[in-house]
């Protein structure tokens, strides 16, 4: 009997592990799910962002844009000029949406976190703050990145794809599968780690000292935020390219 019960003890003693939160959480139940409300509405406040931008800079399309217009065909360009030089020239096109929308949902989302006063909002329990600054958002993004490029793969080589896994030995199938485990951990531990590294720093300046002080390093963690979005989708992209690329 103490054999049987060992495994399943061990199983509990995972799950409450599972349980531990850092800080307060706002929940809603949804079905038979808890989720984390704050989560949920900071990001809904992302995606309007993005799609009421989108669709005001576009309305009325001009041959030779202007204004919003041509905002939204530079951050195009630049985002095909992304995708294009980590996937190749042949393979990028149908892949330009994904990595953008990761970009610009990560870009404003850490943005979101620095300019928006979250804090004015009052929740019954925890607070708002930027979606990225959660694990369970930057664990979505990068399982999505895992999905992706495994798709790519697939779509591009068929079953030959698993191939890599024993290139350019057997011996080193162990570590390319390890490989595939580790990278949407990277993406999202680095993005989420640093995101809310930063609202730390900037939050213990502001609470010490006058508003006037904490500003460069505010403006310090725009940049940083930009460069985490950057890091983000060029690696989701060389992800992608190298799956469809293969190990030589």
């Amino acid at each position: 009997m103490d054999i049987v019960q060992s495994p399943i003890s061990t199983l509990n003693h995972i799950y409450e592990i599972s349980g531990v939160e850092v800080g307060q959480h706002f929940y809603w139940q949804i079905g038979g799910f808890q989720v984390h409300a704050q989560v949920l509405i900071t990001s809904w406040v992302v995606i309007a962002v993005l799609s009421g931008s989108a669709t005001i800079a576009v309305r009325d399309p001009q041959t030779i844009p202007t204004g919003g217009q041509n905002f939204v065909e530079y951050i195009l360009e630049f985002l095909r000029d992304l995708a294009r030089t980590q996937i190749g020239e042949e393979e990028y096109g149908p892949w330009v949406s994904f990595i953008g929308t990761l970009f610009l949902f990560i870009f404003v989302s850490n943005w979101s976190g620095a300019l928006l006063p979250w804090g004015i909002i009052k929740l019954p329990h925890g607070e708002l703050a930027a979606p990225t600054n959660d694990i369970n958002t930057t664990v979505a993004l990068a399982s999505l990145t895992s999905v992706a490029y495994f798709y790519a793969g697939l779509a591009k080589k068929g079953l030959g794809y698993f191939g890599k896994y024993i290139q350019p030995t057997p011996i080193l199938l162990p570590i390319n599968i390890l490989e595939d485990f580790t990278k949407p951990l990277s993406l999202s531990f680095r993005l989420s780690g640093n995101i809310l590294a930063d609202e730390l720093v900037v939050a213990v300046p502001v609470s010490l000292v006058p508003l006037v002080v904490p500003i460069p390093v505010m403006f310090l963690g725009l940049f940083t935020s930009g460069i985490q979005a950057l890091i983000f989708a060029t690696l989701a992209a060389a992800y992608i390219g190298e799956s469809m690329e293969g190990h030589h």
